[in-house]
């Protein structure tokens, strides 16, 4: 029986989007990317139906791009699973591009690069859209990474958030890179003491490998709102229906 420190975790299954497929990379390396299926918006329909009430899109060439690079297949997806909530990142940089993917119907985005290099427009837009950015907060060894995790700032991922926790952003993504599509267990320390640095919620992201992860999570306490899930699904890892009820 689980005890009264467990949190409920938000579940989000990841959509990695390169040339209008759906990818997952290792360790966010384009050159190590694996196709698991070519159409978005159908992959965006089984999560949906599997029960996930999330959907979490990445578009990876835009990262790299600075701007949007596969907005028909987020527009398909969007078209796709009109009922559920999706969030977006990956070359949001500008106000304009911001409100464009939220009007379309996207229910979060995501800014990751744009919140390091220009912290400014990340608060702007944060009041702009109350309740519908994301801070995607990517750490390599603890620092973070930009522009598709190409490059290496001199912040900490601790750090950036505390610069923006007052902006009134609806959460941190927190993603560990050295984990990312390695299946090697979710950095549960690290996103633990993220959350208890700041008072934003935050959401883990890399390295979920199994339904232990998820029961990790929720026992770190309050302040880690959910997971993103992606090539453990992608792989049979992890079943859907096992893994909502872990999340519970």
């Amino acid at each position: 029986m689980l005890g009264a420190g467990f949190v409920t975790l938000t579940l989000y299954p990841a959509i990695d989007l390169k040339g209008g497929q759906v990818v997952r990379l290792k360790r966010g390396e384009m050159d190590q990317a694996t196709i698991y299926a070519e159409d978005p918006a159908a992959q965006a329909r089984a999560f949906v139906e599997a029960g996930f009430s999330w959907v979490h899109v990445v578009d990876l060439d835009g990262a790299f791009a600075g701007k949007p690079a596969n907005a028909e297949a987020v527009r398909g997806i969007l078209a796709a699973v009109p009922g559920a909530k999706v969030q977006l990142g990956g070359g949001i940089r500008t106000m304009a591009v911001a409100e464009a993917w939220l009007t379309a119907g996207v229910t979060r985005i995501i800014l990751g690069s744009a919140a390091v290099k220009d912290p400014d427009f990340a608060r702007a837009a944060c009041k702009a859209f109350p309740g519908r950015v994301a801070l995607g907060i990517d750490a390599r060894e603890g620092m973070v990474a930009t522009e598709g995790w190409a490059e290496t700032s001199d912040v900490s991922a601790t750090e950036l958030a505390q610069r923006l926790e007052a902006s009134g952003a609806a959460a941190v993504i927190y993603t560990d890179i050295a984990r990312d599509g390695m299946l090697s267990g979710v950095n549960v320390a690290a996103t633990a003491a993220l959350a208890r640095a700041v008072s934003l919620p935050v959401i883990a992201s890399g390295g979920v490998a199994g339904v232990e992860d998820l029961v990790a999570l929720r026992a770190a306490g309050a302040g880690i709102e959910g997971a993103i899930i992606g090539r453990a699904l992608y792989d049979g890892r992890i079943d859907p229906r096992a893994a909502l009820t872990a999340a519970r």
